[in-house]
Order: C-alpha cells, then sequence, then structure tokens
C-alpha cells in the first residue's frame, strides 16, 4: 500500500476527525476556563484575602524595585511569578475536574450499553 494511500485512508477515518474535533473543542475549553478562573474566580478570592490580584504577585530576584511583573520584564529583571502559578494550577484542577465527570459518565454510559447487551 502506498504512503498517500495509508495516508488518505487514515485522515478520513472517523477516529482522525474525532480527534481533531476532540482537540479545537478542548482548546476552546481551555480559554473558557481560563476566563472563569482569571474573571471570575480569583478576583473574588483576591478581594477576600485583602484585596488581591493574583496575577500581580511575584518575587523580583534583582535589586530594582519593580511595580509591576510587566515593568521587570521590560528592564529584564528576573521574576518568580507565583501568582500567575497559582492562577494556572486552579485552571488545572478545574480542567481536570471537568475531564474526570465527563469520563465519568460516559464509563457510566457505557456500563449501561454492555448491561442491554
Amino acid at each position: 500500500m502506498s504512503i498517500m494511500k495509508e495516508f488518505k485512508e487514515f485522515a478520513v477515518k472517523g477516529n482522525a476527525m474525532d480527534l481533531a474535533v476532540g482537540v479545537i473543542i478542548g482548546a476552546e475549553f481551555g480559554k473558557i476556563v481560563s476566563s472563569l478562573v482569571s474573571d471570575i474566580i480569583m478576583p473574588p478570592i483576591g478581594k477576600l484575602i485583602g484585596g488581591v490580584n493574583f496575577s500581580s504577585l511575584f518575587i523580583n530576584l534583582n535589586d530594582g524595585n519593580y511595580v509591576s511583573i510587566q515593568a521587570a520584564k521590560a528592564a529584564g529583571a528576573p521574576t518568580i511569578n507565583y501568582g500567575i502559578f497559582i492562577d494556572n494550577s486552579i485552571k488545572f484542577v478545574i480542567i481536570a475536574f471537568a475531564v474526570f465527570m465527563i469520563v465519568k459518565v460516559m464509563n457510566k454510559l457505557r456500563t449501561a450499553e454492555e448491561k442491554k447487551a
């Protein structure tokens, strides 16, 4: 079988198309979760603990004094951006939980189908 014929067979199979759709939807889901965490969840948490904006929390490893991460980066100063890390960690937990729930539902449906058969 030629490489082109093999590729065509692979590309038009349902699995390849399902994977492509899954990747596209997954990327968009990531954007929604990012917005949920950054724009809806973190601001009230920051307000509750004293008006902290997590995305602006950083440790400057240089001698200079910078008012923001952007100012430090513009000056080429090394920083530890732990606020962004906290934000990304929360995003990961939400995405992992959503994937867990989807897999749980799919397993339940699969088990129900197997019982019918």
